[in-house]
């Protein structure tokens, strides 16, 4: 029996260029492999490196016991989200595949392409508030896996009116 699979991508040219991206990636069966903190502070660093790689500003991230959550911006006509992602995802699974012998993650990511009335720092306090709302600590800026290769948010954090993602969002009753 052959299983069709739901597209979950839009057109590969609405990836490429100068556009911000709410990302999401999370562990293959939902393992809590980032409640290690070697694995988490490795998530990090790959970060940065493949950012910096593909020319991809990370604006805000936070790496949770079993996902990651990233709002990057491309910085030129040329950057390519799909590779960007594509290639972080690569390197990481094939050393936690080597220790491990299972993959790291689940085979495709979410994503959001920000649109004009999406604010920014209203996305980006919604990534770094996700450890206070999983309970794991009080003040975001607590956490030792959330932070910004762009900004010094622990400085410029302010709590403001949440952004909520479109597909948590309640219908009207």
């Amino acid at each position: 029996m052959q299983f069709l699979h739901k597209n979950i991508r839009l057109p590969a040219v609405k990836y490429r260029g100068v556009h911000w991206y709410f990302v999401t990636f999370c562990c293959a069966a939902r393992r809590r492999v980032f409640a290690d903190s070697k694995w988490a502070s490795r998530i990090v660093d790959e970060l940065r490196l493949e950012a910096a790689a593909y020319c991809f500003d990370v604006y805000a991230y936070c790496v949770m016991p079993d996902h990651v959550y990233a709002l990057v911006k491309g910085l030129d006509p040329a950057c390519d989200l799909l590779a960007f992602v594509k290639n972080l995802k690569q390197k990481t699974d094939r050393e936690f595949r080597e220790k491990f012998h299972r993959d790291l993650w689940q085979k495709k990511f979410y994503d959001r392409i920000l649109r004009k009335t999406d604010s920014v720092g209203r996305v980006a306090g919604y990534i770094w508030m996700n450890p206070v709302r999983r309970g794991i600590c009080t003040d975001p800026r607590e956490y030792p896996y959330s932070g910004s290769f762009a900004v010094d948010w622990k400085k410029d954090y302010a709590p403001a009116k949440t952004w909520v993602p479109p597909w948590k969002e309640k219908a009207p009753a």
